[in-house]
């Protein structure tokens, strides 16, 4: 069961890649991981994402990428959708406690998950599972066994969690089964190897303590670098900035080349495997042909190189001769509201700041009107499409 077998890679220069493309850390070491993988064993590689929302983002891509692999390299792949961690809500990347979901967002948020998952995994080489399968069934006496082997200054020595607590912030117990819980999925699938965002170390390691008490050989671990934006904050999963897998071809390619120009090396690495080679020497030349590149990139990933030189060419048009884009992000506000408000809320911009400083540069501009907008009190009384600054674009509707 566990012997080599002539499908699974074991080439060290593809494995090499697979193991520093992006990532942050391998636990128990890279050196211990290279030689699981080395081995010609087919391993278990998992990865857990909750249902806290509809749509798949470019910062879910970045495990998913990775996943697809492991999966290239011959290795069985366990995708987890945390239908009952959800419920609980992770705290890793929070500073504040996550609201509880209810069974009818979950099943809502998931309903087209595998579908999307999709785009980037092969599904006929996938597991697809749900953890309410395991989860579900665990007692309180489960649960204080599994709750026995951490301590309390295990879970709140984690940064955030301490700094919410040194800040009179509350923090819940219910956040601290959160850790328990996604360990225990390691457990019901036999994981051996876990991806997951540097931010989710606590989680991962309590699946190696977890397997380790079930007498299962403890999971290695591959951790990711966090995709951040300007600000240094992971991506957001709403917003109008927010780049969807599921997104138009259009608009995709449109809200990548509004990403700022020091983030276009980490998309690059974490989100496309174009070789590395070819992205520094996109990185030496201009920005911009950098970042038309990546958009070009993105939209043959999940639209297909014909869709990808459609929206090229349509983008370029657009800056050429001031057409207006045929699609854009939008947002929805009531009759009355500003534009500046509107431009804050819609997620395009990164604050209130940056929505203040645009207005007041003159860099908002009505595509309908051809007029400037030039201060924060200026009301929207119709729909209006607005041009920010040279690349970004804004639909604003109202509400009826």
């Amino acid at each position: 069961m566990f012997g080599a077998s002539p499908q699974v890679i074991t080439d060290e220069k593809k494995i090499d890649e697979v193991l520093s493309r992006g990532v942050a850390e391998a636990l128990p070491t890279p050196e211990s991981l290279k030689k699981l993988l080395v081995s010609g064993r087919r391993l278990r590689v998992k990865l857990g994402i909750d249902p806290t929302g509809e749509k798949l983002h470019l910062g879910n891509s970045v495990p998913l990428l990775k996943l697809r692999d492991f999966q290239e390299l011959g290795h069985t792949i366990v995708f987890i959708v945390g239908d009952f961690t959800a419920v609980i809500g992770d705290t890793s990347d929070k500073e504040s406690e996550r609201p509880m979901l209810s069974g009818a967002d979950i099943a809502k948020n998931m309903a087209t998950w595998k579908g999307q998952v999709g785009k980037i995994l092969d599904l006929s080489k996938t597991e697809f599972r749900k953890n309410s399968e395991w989860l579900s069934r665990l007692t309180y006496r489960d649960i204080g066994e599994h709750a026995d082997i951490f301590s309390v200054s295990d879970f709140i020595a984690r940064e955030n969690i301490k700094r919410r607590l040194d800040e009179g912030r509350r923090v819940s117990l219910r956040e601290v089964l959160y850790p328990l819980m996604q360990g225990y999925d390691s457990v019901a699938v036999k994981a051996d190897i876990e991806l997951g965002g540097s931010d989710q170390r606590f989680n991962l390691l309590a699946g190696r303590a977890l397997q380790e008490h079930f007498d299962q050989k403890p999971q290695h671990v591959l951790t990711f670098s966090l995709v951040t934006d300007t600000s240094g904050k992971k991506l957001s999963k709403t917003g109008a900035a927010t780049v969807y897998i599921t997104d138009a071809p259009d608009e995709m390619f449109g809200k990548t080349m509004s990403v700022p120009d020091t983030l276009v090396e980490q998309y690059f690495v974490s989100m496309t495997r174009v070789p590395l080679p070819r992205v520094h020497e996109l990185l030496a030349g201009h920005p911009l042909d950098a970042k038309r590149e990546l958009a070009y990139e993105l939209v043959r990933m999940y639209h297909g190189g014909k869709e990808a030189d459609t929206a090229r060419g349509r983008f370029t048009k657009t800056f050429s001769e001031g057409a207006i884009p045929e699609t854009m992000p939008t947002v929805t506000v009531p009759v009355g509201t500003t534009y500046f408000e509107a431009l804050a809320k819609s997620g395009l911009v990164q604050s209130k700041t940056e929505a203040r400083r645009l207005i007041i540069e003159g860099a908002l501009s009505s595509m309908v009107t051809k007029e400037h907008i030039n201060t924060i009190e200026t009301k929207l009384s119709k729909p209006d499409k607005i041009k920010v600054g040279k690349k970004r674009f804004l639909e604003i509707k109202l509400e009826k």
